[in-house]
């Protein structure tokens, strides 16, 4: 073998043979126990940063892991390839997305080959290729024909910057997600899903996920957002206008003195229109419609509202009670319509003293008393106590009172009990082209027709116009125009595209059955593989992608297509790749180039530094030095093995024995090749460990560090015993192949295998070897450390406190003072206690 390390030869050749020889490809050995291990598929954007390097680097580590502990091992890649960035292009540079979009593809496939990673390449995927597209409209239809697939006219979050809807999810403080301009409504015809159908699932079996962080169970809990309260209907004076408001405090129903309607309500016009209040509202309306969801609802935002002129009736108290608006009450959530309790919430209690509302106490604080019902009230009191100014509930607790009001309410047929969810309708509309196109058709006579299944994928037209703020879908005339599949008769299609989500919502079940014609997948190799063992991204999919994989999961298993309740067993959400302290970003100018480290240290110190520098799980500070010390150990890895490399050769053929008689090998061994072997065995048990456990790479590495320098030392021994040797060698490459595939790989060969590395057995520790005949004891002397000895293992407690007392350097913290006690903790210390 070479003297030096030449990474820049190594790594291409092993990537062409492994490309050639299908290294990555998925066995099907039914003997075998599955594992499926998934990254989160990339956008096509290029290039690949730093971000995707851990990310994939931390998946391989657990495929290459599994498959030499001898699992069947799925690990699939794809591309996320819809999206606006690719329809930007085509706008600044007149080139079509498609063409864009699979140049990307190609460099970033180049890239990730560049770094090593075992991905089964026969199963890649791109959700904008036909073949793909097809099965997500298909789905689309099964949500259609389930109803759960619906169109309405709603007010939307529209981004002018990107001239097209956002769903809820994908607006950021007010701004969108991709442009950070700020988002503002618009009526528009839209499809929805109706994910609300699964939210009392969706948030139970958040319970069944122990594999998942508890910070993104408490995401998708809190977007979710249950509340038990129950619904109260005011009816409007002078009609049979009902108001229905929900509240989680109906027992403080008695303390409302005004009620606040959501400007776009649909009540507010029809009650102020020709009355001197009209224009006034409608002047509110307009300024509303121009202040996004989050500007509106924000605890910074001060509250502004105005009367309409129009009262309502308590339904318990039967009082007159004045109809506002105001600017934080949405139409989208609960009712559209809220009801004012100044004495007892804090933002109610704000907004009457602006506008000099009645403030009712109907909850005494805990030190007060009857008497003090009607005392003027400093702020809101939120908590619980005695029910006053309620009639017939006064004296009781306000948690019975709460359930007295409700049974009221439905008693009279004034309200009931209700759950309420802060999730809403998944709005799926997109007015752009490289997108999914929405599979319906609009017939005069028919209506909305769904195009039938077997005339899918309806594919995206080539004659169109890329112009900001237009639907480039709707200039060409060839695929707007067509027939009704029902009457024959002219139609239009929908030229709305899907949310991209659509596409990453089912991705994950198109991997077990890629190349299928007939079907979205094949079921019984779906229920092989599924669900997906381990899954691995970014914490910002936590509410998006993770919560809209899991709405798709169950209405397909609904629908008879799945077994598996959940897509993800379990979920790593890796920390993010930092330089100063910042996530990397090229705004922020501090980014490192892949290509630029890989060109200069090779693929496997990238890898090794990108796993080694943080816990996976953990913000990671990119280290120059830190690079260039993987690096080093690389080449120590190298220079140790070239040392041992003709002897280990010749050792090849006893040491490759499997049959027992390797065990002959290790009896009768001096104590420096037995702690040699201790080295190595503690090193697979703790590796093992790290890596199958707990996902503490860096720990893990490090361990691999420390048994490669108990090889050097021990290379200096006056006798090395050539088993010991080989065995600790073989094992550092087979410890250090998940994290350094093309290093391992080269020296495995160079050392007369002719097999792959990658095929081996994970090694398994010899506990046998771990049993050790002399231990390290710390002597302390009133808890502080004075000296350490190696004793027997087997020591007695009499022996030991003979050698303890016998110590020079113990003796000299000992003179002139009196032993009080010796307090021996077995194999770990002794600690004398002295006065």
């Amino acid at each position: 073998m070479q003297e030096r390390y030449l990474f820049h030869e190594i790594e291409p050749k092993w990537q062409k043979k492994w490309l050639e020889q299908k290294a990555g490809k998925t066995d099907d050995d039914p003997k075998k126990e599955k594992f499926y291990a998934l990254a989160m598929f990339p956008y096509p954007s290029g290039n690949l940063h730093m971000g995707h390097v851990r990310n994939y680097s931390i998946v391989d580590v657990i495929a290459r892991f599994k498959r030499m502990q001898g699992y069947n091992v799925l690990h699939p890649i794809g591309w996320d390839a819809f999206g606006l960035p690719a329809e930007n292009a085509a706008i600044k540079n007149q080139t079509p997305p498609a063409e864009w979009t699979w140049k990307n593809i190609a460099n970033m496939k180049n890239q990730l080959m560049r770094m090593g990673i075992s991905y089964d390449w026969d199963r890649e995927i791109a959700t904008c290729h036909p073949g793909y597209y097809k099965w997500t409209q298909w789905i689309f239809l099964q949500l259609y024909k389930h109803g759960l697939a619906y169109k309405k006219k709603a007010a939307v979050n529209w981004c002018p910057s990107c001239a097209t809807v956002l769903a809820n999810e994908q607006v950021v403080e007010g701004a969108c997600e991709r442009c950070d301009t700020p988002v503002t409504k618009k009526d528009l015809e839209q499809w929805f899903f109706k994910i609300t159908n699964y939210s009392e699932e969706l948030l139970n079996d958040l319970e069944k996920l122990t594999g998942w962080p508890e910070k993104v169970k408490i995401m998708q809990r809190n977007w979710i957002g249950r509340s038990e309260g129950a619904e109260a209907k005011f009816r409007v004076v002078g009609t049979t206008d009902m108001i229905t408001v929900f509240t989680t405090r109906v027992d403080t129903i008695f303390g409302v003195s005004y009620l606040v309607l959501a400007p776009e309500h649909p009540l507010v016009t029809k009650l102020v229109q020709g009355t001197e209040y009209e224009q006034a509202v409608h002047d509110f309306i307009k300024k509303m419609k121009g202040l996004s969801e989050i500007a509106r609802t924000s605890a910074e935002t001060e509250k502004e509202g105005l009367f309409i002129g129009q009262y309502c009736i308590n339904p318990l108290s039967g009082q007159l009670v004045p109809i506002w608006i105001a600017n934080y009450v949405l139409l989208e959530y609960g009712t559209g319509a809220v009801m004012g309790v100044p004495g007892h919430d804090e933002r109610d209690f704000a907004f009457a003293k602006k506008y000099g509302l009645p403030i009712v106490r109907v909850i005494l604080e805990p030190h007060m008393t009857e008497e003090d019902k009607d005392k003027p009230m400093e702020a809101a009191y939120v908590g619980d106590g005695i029910m006053v100014n309620s009639a017939e509930f006064d004296g009781l607790d306000n948690r019975t009172a709460w359930n007295k009001m409700a049974n009221k309410l439905e008693k009279f047929q004034l309200g009931e009990r209700k759950v309420n969810y802060r999730l809403r309708d998944w709005l799926i509309s997109r007015q752009r082209y490289w997108g999914a196109p929405i599979p319906m058709i609009y017939c005069d006579k028919c209506g909305i027709v769904p195009v039938p299944e077997e005339d899918l994928p309806v594919l995206l037209p080539e004659d169109v116009v890329f112009k900001v703020g237009e639907n480039p879908l709707a200039t060409s005339e060839s695929f707007v125009h067509t027939t009704c599949p029902q009457c024959g008769g002219e139609a239009r299609r929908e030229t709305d595209t899907m949310d991209t989500f659509m596409c990453s919502s089912w991705y994950f079940l198109r991997y077990c059955d890629p190349r299928n014609e007939t079907k979205a997948f094949d079921e019984e190799k779906v229920k092989k593989w599924m669900n997906v063992d381990q899954y691995v991204g970014g914490v910002e999919h936590a509410i998006l992608h993770l919560l809209y994989a899991r709405f798709f999961t169950k209405a397909l298993r609904d629908f008879g297509y799945l077994s598996v309740d959940e897509p993800f067993a379990n979920l790593l959400t890796q920390g993010m790749v930092c330089m100063d302290g910042s996530k990397m970003s090229k705004s922020k100018g501090n980014v490192v180039s892949p290509e630029e480290i890989i060109g200069k240290y090779g693929a496997d110190t990238a890898r090794l530094f990108i796993l080694f520098a943080a816990p996976p799980d953990r913000d990671l500070e990119w280290s120059d030095q830190g690079v260039e010390g993987c690096y080093r150990f690389l080449n120590r890895v190298w220079r140790l093995v070239a040392q041992y490399e003709e002897i280990l050769k010749k050792e090849n053929n006893s040491f490759a024995a499997d049959d027992g008689s390797k065990k002959d090998l290790f009896t009768d061994l001096d104590p420096s090749a037995k702690k040699m072997r201790f080295n190595t065995h503690s090193a697979i048990k703790k590796v093992t460990h790290d890596v199958a456990q707990r996902f503490n790479f860096n720990t893990a590495i490090s361990t691999i560090m420390e048994l490669v320098n108990a090889l050097y030392l021990y290379k200096e021994e006056k006798e090395v015993n050539l088993a010991v040797a080989r065995e600790g060698i073989e094992t550092v490459l087979k410890l250090l192949a998940p994290f350094a595939p093309h290093i391992t790989e080269e020296l495995w060969s160079a050392i007369g295998h002719t097999e792959s590395i990658h095929k081996e057995p994970w090694p398994t520790a010899d506990e046998s070897a771990l049993v050790e005949e002399e231990i390290t004891i710390i002597l302390q002397v009133n808890g502080k450390l004075r000296d350490k000895v190696r004793v027997p293992a087997d020591i007695t407690k009499e022996e030991l406190e003979k050698v303890i007392l016998n110590s020079e350097r113990v003796q000299h913290y000992l003179a002139g003072k009196t032993v009080v006690k010796v307090i021996p903790v077995p194999g770990k210390l002794v600690n004398i206690v002295v006065k």
